[in-house]
């Protein structure tokens, strides 16, 4: 499939984080999909700097080390598994956590699934959905 065809995703940090570092069991199929183009990863330049921003975090640095990973790889991985995107215009719904906007915005703009575990977006899954947005934890919850 054209990768222009693929149905898109907007992939929030902590999911992103399952998928590229910790290697979260729920992840196989969404990096099996990433790769072979039956779906297409949009992400903008913040979503990218928030990546950086919390794999810099000392809390996360063991783990991340226990799992081999560094920052540069891990960025290098998004960067090969996602398609950078313009920031899209601010969606009619507000998020309580300023941070997790730019997920919602994006998902809304492109009608687009958005995964996340985040608390603040899993308690906006109604209003998500009536502006046309499935949001799930898991991949495997968005296509079931």
């Amino acid at each position: 499939m054209p990768p222009e065809l693929a149905p898109t995703v907007v992939i929030d940090t902590n999911i992103a984080l399952d998928l590229l570092v910790f290697k979260d069991p729920a992840t196989p199929d969404l990096l099996a999909a990433l790769q072979t183009g039956q779906v297409r990863w949009i992400a903008t330049a913040a979503m990218r700097d928030e990546l950086e921003r919390v794999l810099g975090y000392p809390k996360l640095a063991a783990r991340i080390a226990f799992h081999q990973c560094d920052t540069p790889t891990v960025l290098a991985a998004m960067d090969a598994l996602c398609q950078r995107v313009d920031p899209a215009p601010k969606a009619p719904v507000t998020c309580p956590d300023a941070d997790d906007q730019k997920f919602i915005d994006l998902a809304c703009a492109h009608r687009a699934p958005l995964l996340s575990k985040d608390c603040h977006i899993t308690h906006m899954r109604k209003r998500l959905a009536a502006l046309g947005v499935c949001t799930s934890v898991t991949w495997n919850g968005l296509v079931a």
